[in-house]
């Protein structure tokens, strides 16, 4: 079983040497990858029409690009895997984000794993132009699109909400990029087992993930798809603000006799305001880890 740390961007406020420093230690560590999550913009929370839900990040919240920073941390990194977790692709332009993952995967020696998702919050949609009630579907087409894109040859496309006429994106990947789904809905879940290389589990450490696994694995098997090869990330994010170290390591057994291939770490909501404190943790939970899992 992989393990792996999310950057904790909000709490390090843009700060880009400790950006580098967080970046070099997850990999001197020895962890497996790094994890970026994506908002483009941060929307004030009051005020807002009841229709709107209620909003995890505001406008004080800082979020990196998920690409540049990506392509950032392949040049001071060698070995871990790169992992956006979730990038909002409905909102995004298909054909811009298959020119951004390939060259990221290119730049990187082939270790872009591109998890992607719904997103939950319109005016994020809004702002950038794009319909925030046609996403589900809008997604499902937009994953086979990509995969054809990264082959590098010339694609005609005409669908409901993309469309090429002849075109190639060059360079493409050397191989095929990883698709990893993100969500917590049955309409997720399936789109999953049919079109995703595997699914990111955000969900803390409630029984809920273990549950929507399971649920998973059915639908991949209904689908004729084996499970082995499909990766499953379980990203620790702490539920409610408070110490996650001890939590984390006691989860891992248990996430492990599920079958998962992946666990995600985060060192957020824990009272740290320092680039050293965030990574002095990391460390003390890779020690604890490799001992609970030997």
């Amino acid at each position: 079983m992989r393990l792996g740390v999310a950057f904790p961007q909000n709490e390090l406020g843009g700060d880009p040497t400790a950006f580098h420093r967080f970046g070099v230690a997850v990999e001197q560590l020895g962890y497996d990858h790094i994890l970026m999550y994506d908002h483009l913009v941060g929307a004030v929370r009051t005020g807002r029409d009841p229709s709107v839900p209620k909003l995890a990040y505001g406008e004080k919240d800082t979020f990196h690009d998920p690409f540049v920073a990506l392509g950032y941390l392949a040049a001071m990194t060698e070995r871990i895997e790169l992992v956006t977790g979730v990038l909002i692709l409905p909102q995004r332009q298909t054909v811009l984000v298959a020119k951004q993952a390939a060259d990221v995967a290119l730049l990187s020696g082939d270790r872009l794993r591109l998890g992607v998702g719904l997103g939950y919050n319109p005016v994020e949609y809004h702002a950038l132009g794009e319909e925030f009630t046609t996403r589900g579907r809008r997604m499902a087409e937009q994953i086979p699109y990509l995969r054809r894109l990264w082959t590098g040859e010339p694609q005609s496309f005409d669908g409901e909400f993309d469309q090429i006429d002849r075109a190639a994106v060059i360079p493409s990947p050397v191989d095929q990029i990883p698709i990893w789904y993100g969500g917590s809905s049955e309409p997720a879940f399936r789109r999953a087992a049919a079109l995703a290389d595997g699914f990111i589990f955000s969900y803390g450490f409630r029984q809920q993930a273990a549950d929507a696994w399971a649920r998973i694995q059915e639908l991949l098997h209904e689908a004729g798809r084996p499970v082995e090869g499909f990766r499953s990330l379980f990203h620790l994010l702490p539920e409610e603000p408070g110490p996650s170290l001890e939590a984390s390591v006691e989860a891992l057994p248990r996430i492990r006799d599920l079958g998962a291939t992946d666990v995600c770490f985060a060192s957020t909501k824990n009272g740290l305001t320092t680039v050293e404190q965030h990574i002095d943790f990391i460390a003390e939970l890779k020690e604890r880890a490799d001992v609970a899992l030997r």
